[in-house]
């Protein structure tokens, strides 16, 4: 690395997990990169500081399993690509089972140190209100789902479709001493043990089958954030707000977030829970535990009452309550090219969640992706994109052309943010899955599950060629 260069730098527009992890992928390959970030400048509805990459849901990266789950996957498909987010996660984790969790802060210092520290990366606090200009050839957009108005209505002129909204909820963190460890116990689902785990990194809160109906009751009849101008906005649905879920169904929370399978009451093994809230650790030091999958747009008073009906959580104090912001993302599948690159304007592209990728390992993803995207073409290098079969590719894939718009659904709703999942990998080729031997039926869980296995190893051996062909 050199701390001198003749290329022109590429400027990014937003320090996020997406513009972070292209900011350093880009200067990794001798390339000065101009990072602009409004935080610092003018704040946004859902973060709390203006360190780079601060994770505003929860701490949890997910999965962490590379060999049969699609995360697990592309956190080892980031890792061969030298992921500057993924280092600082593996840095930064606390115990979560079969997850990779971090502590918030530790992660977002670790990058910004980094970012800040490296000699061709200069962090400029400032919002930009327009798309770049032309003289910025090579630029990134993003800014994420919390856009700022001005640049979200430039960009919306300039691509002459709308860009989408959903509401994403986040969720309370409750401070650790505060939870009755007399009725809760800590275990992993399964006791499955994870990275730097023991297989019992939640707190596990039970509830009976009264208690459970009191609570969906309570939580179906309270006063939620209004939705003014945003009505009608769609949610996403791996992020639905506590209350929503309630009101699908009085069974949806309990096969959902509070189901009570793998889990045995310690305090009274015999008995088994009709629904259970679990609790992830938060932060390095076990000070703060997060209600995992209890995202909501309650109002603060009425998040006080109801979550204090948790057993375990009658005297719970919260570090933070919930909160209710808004996302937009693009119609990419119709914006953007293969590369990330806006259709009619060469050289700028958009990365992270605006481009329409749901979760913290997806955006860094795609920034990784445009990064490198951006370094080629400055390089004058040919753009390789990654293959299909791997997690990059087919995350690529679905934003940029894998979506099938649908005609019952026209227009812009029909193009929704997604996940990283075995469903955007193409199929195995005919007898890619062979039967174990000393198994004579190989059907249902067994082939299934044989079946991830065989998609991850694809995924790893054709990503590690890609890398090493692209550079």
């Amino acid at each position: 690395m050199t701390k001198t260069t003749s290329h022109s730098p590429i400027h990014i527009i937003g320090g996020g997990l997406a513009g972070s992890e292209a900011a350093w992928q880009i200067a990794e390959r001798g390339i000065p990169v101009i990072l602009h970030e409004m935080r610092g400048v003018r704040g946004t509805d859902a973060h709390k500081t203006d360190g780079l990459a601060e994770l505003v849901c929860s701490n949890s990266f997910r999965s962490d399993d590379a060999t049969s789950n699609a995360v697990g996957v592309i956190h080892a498909e980031m890792r061969l690509a030298g992921s500057l987010i993924m280092r600082s996660a593996d840095a930064n984790q606390v115990p979560a089972g079969g997850a990779l969790a971090v502590d918030r802060e530790g992660f977002s210092a670790a990058v910004t140190a980094a970012i800040e520290g490296h000699p061709l990366i200069t962090v400029v606090r400032e919002e930009i209100k327009g798309l770049p200009p032309q003289e910025w050839d090579q630029a990134i957009i993003a800014t994420g789902p919390l856009t700022a108005p001005d640049l979200a209505a430039a960009i919306q002129e300039r691509t002459g479709a709308d860009a989408l909204a959903f509401f994403d909820a986040i969720a309370p963190i409750v401070h650790t001493h505060s939870i009755d460890m007399d009725i809760c116990w800590y275990q992993s689902r399964y006791d499955k043990v994870g990275p730097g785990g023991t297989g019992k990194d939640y707190i596990n809160c039970p509830m009976d089958e009264a208690q459970y109906n009191a609570f969906v009751d309570a939580l179906i009849a309270a006063d939620t954030t209004g939705f003014k101008e945003w009505e009608g906005t769609p949610y996403f649905d791996g992020c639905l707000p506590i209350e929503v879920m309630a009101e699908r169904g009085r069974e949806t929370l309990r096969h959902g977030p509070m189901k009570p399978m793998g889990l045995t009451n310690a305090h009274n093994p015999s008995v088994k829970a009709y629904a259970v809230v679990q609790l992830r650790q938060d932060n390095a030091l076990g000070t703060l535990y997060n209600m995992v999958g209890f995202q909501t747009k309650l109002k603060y008073g009425a998040q006080g009452e109801i979550f204090r009906m948790i057993p375990g959580l009658e005297n719970a104090e919260f570090a933070r309550l919930g909160g209710l912001h808004r996302n937009t993302y693009l119609q990419s599948p119709v914006l953007l090219d293969s590369s990330l690159t806006l259709k009619g304007r060469p050289g700028l592209r958009f990365a992270g969640q605006i481009t329409g990728c749901e979760g913290y390992v997806e955006s860094a993803s795609i920034g990784l992706l445009a990064g490198r995207f951006a370094a080629a073409e400055r390089l004058g290098q040919h753009v390789s994109l990654p293959p299909v079969t791997s997690a990059f590719g087919a995350l690529l894939n679905h934003i940029t052309g894998g979506h099938i718009m649908s005609n019952d659904e026209p227009g812009k709703r029909s193009f929704q943010p997604m996940n990283i999942n075995f469903g955007l990998f193409p199929e195995l080729e005919a007898g890619s899955i062979v039967k174990p031997e000393g198994v004579k039926r190989f059907r249902g869980k067994e082939k299934a599950a044989a079946k991830k296995q065989a998609l991850a190893a694809r995924a790893l051996e054709d990503c590690r060629r890609w890398l090493a062909s692209a550079g």
